[in-house]
């Protein structure tokens, strides 16, 4: 809040995205876009930390996450963690899904191991799921949790050239393609992370005073 020759001057409301992902940044900014709000990332800040995501389960990593970057930037932060979880393998890579092939893995990496580690295992048995959680941390160190999951199943070889992550080997039931092959607004549509969004939605729409500083 800025005081002008006598005039308080009110800042539109900033939300945080605590994320370093260029994919998953650009993709939550389309979905938060019908919002009259500030929307960076801790790209946009120097020296920000580097969260240690060591929870068992996706909301213990976007709590933690959450919660750090909402003390370093002093704002309202929107923190994810997603990931897949193919039912033959017990439910991994789960929460290590952004380092199933190591702790600098790229996505190529992560989806080559997926891959070789699935060998020999039919369609029939190649059930999977996209699961997001999000935590959205006010400034108050409050915060509200978000849910949301994509089935699917993991296909032979990667497809398409969109999206980011598993997106090449995860075909979508209804479409019958990879999430990759999906236009940007059909994924965005029918994504685990866009019905998280819209259950934030609902909140975020009755939470807007609460943000703005």
């Amino acid at each position: 809040m800025n005081v002008t020759e006598g005039h308080v001057i009110r800042r539109r409301p900033r939300l945080v995205i605590a994320s370093k992902n260029i994919g998953k940044i650009r993709e939550l900014k389309a979905l938060l876009d019908e919002f009259d709000i500030d929307i960076c990332s801790i790209r946009d800040y120097e020296n920000a930390p580097d969260v240690i995501e060591d929870g068992r389960t996706f909301f213990e990593n976007a709590l933690k996450k959450a919660r750090i970057i909402s003390e370093f930037t002093g704002e309202t932060v929107l923190a994810d963690d997603s990931g897949l979880e193919v039912e033959d393998l017990d439910g991994m890579p789960g929460v290590y899904s952004s380092r199933f092939a190591g702790p600098d893995a790229s996505d190529r990496d992560n989806i080559e191991k997926l891959l070789d580690v699935m060998k020999g295992v039919p369609e029939d048995k190649r059930g999977a799921a996209f699961r997001c959680v999000l935590v959205l941390c006010k400034r108050d160190g409050t915060h509200t949790s978000f849910d949301g999951t994509l089935k699917g199943r993991i296909g032979f070889e990667p497809a398409g050239s969109g999206g980011f992550g598993y997106d090449p080997v995860f075909i979508v039931p209804a479409s019958g393609c990879t999430a990759a092959q999906l236009a940007p607004e059909e994924k965005n549509r029918i994504s685990h992370r866009s019905m998280a969004l819209q259950k934030l939605k609902k909140a975020l729409h009755q939470e807007m005073n609460s943000i703005r500083g």
